[in-house]
């Protein structure tokens, strides 16, 4: 009887182990893997960049590794927005969309993207940086060596009102890698610009996609450049 009873328990330490086994080969393959700290050009900004525009983006920026961030930056930049255009304001300071950091670089190193409600007199203002180039792209786009900037305008049903007064948004890169001024250099910052712009715009659902084009074509029409405006014209 004894001899007995100890198979049983050793049938018992059989079944229990077998079942261990299964659970943890279960449970053990589900625990998802670590969260790399880093992210390629295809993934950075929340994914707002076009498939294309990778290496663009890695010129822009001059990094092929970004740092993650922590996502929404789209959802608080758009409730940001709605706000700000209720409020009736001519300007406000809007938000960041988000901030592309390389890695190994300092937190304050990264190309930014911003967006904001522009006051009527930002567009066609003769005080541009020196060297920047004007495009006629939404209201107006303005490209230098480290920045690009979109003006465009959006009929919302998000926006309570825009039917008869659009919003004004204005779109911003900031600290891009300076590459020098030639012309193709200017485009790709306005490229990158270009397709978060398109993607503010899709998540505001602005009617006819803000009147901004798909693509943005390397032909697009040049503005001439505007004089400072005189002492004597501002006061």
């Amino acid at each position: 009887m004894a001899m007995k009873g100890m198979s049983v328990n050793r049938n018992g330490k059989t079944l229990i182990a077998g079942l261990v086994v299964a659970f943890c080969a279960t449970a053990c393959a589900s625990d998802p893997e670590p969260q790399s700290p880093y992210v390629n050009a295809a993934e950075v900004c929340e994914g707002v960049f076009a498939s294309d525009l990778e290496e663009t983006v890695e010129a822009v920026t001059g990094a092929t590794s970004f740092k993650r961030r922590s996502g929404g930056g789209m959802e608080r930049l758009i409730e940001t927005i709605e706000k700000e255009y209720a409020s009736g304001r001519d300007w406000s300071p809007g938000g960041e969309l988000c901030e592309m950091s390389a890695k190994g670089s300092s937190s304050t190193d990264g190309t930014a993207l911003r967006f904001h409600i522009y006051a009527p007199h930002d567009v066609n203002y003769p005080g541009n940086p020196e060297g920047a180039r004007r495009f006629l792209l939404g209201k107006e786009a303005i490209a230098n060596t480290r920045s690009a900037s979109i003006y465009f305008e959006c009929v919302s049903p998000q926006l309570d009102g825009s039917k008869n007064r659009p919003a004004r948004i204005y779109g911003g890169l900031s600290n891009a890698r300076d590459r020098g001024d030639a012309l193709g250099n200017l485009m790709e910052n306005l490229a990158v610009l270009h397709s978060a712009v398109l993607a503010v715009a899709e998540n505001l659902e602005c009617e006819k996609g803000a009147g901004l084009p798909e693509r943005l074509d390397q032909g697009l029409q040049e503005l001439p450049p505007l004089g400072r405006r005189a002492e004597s014209d501002s006061r």
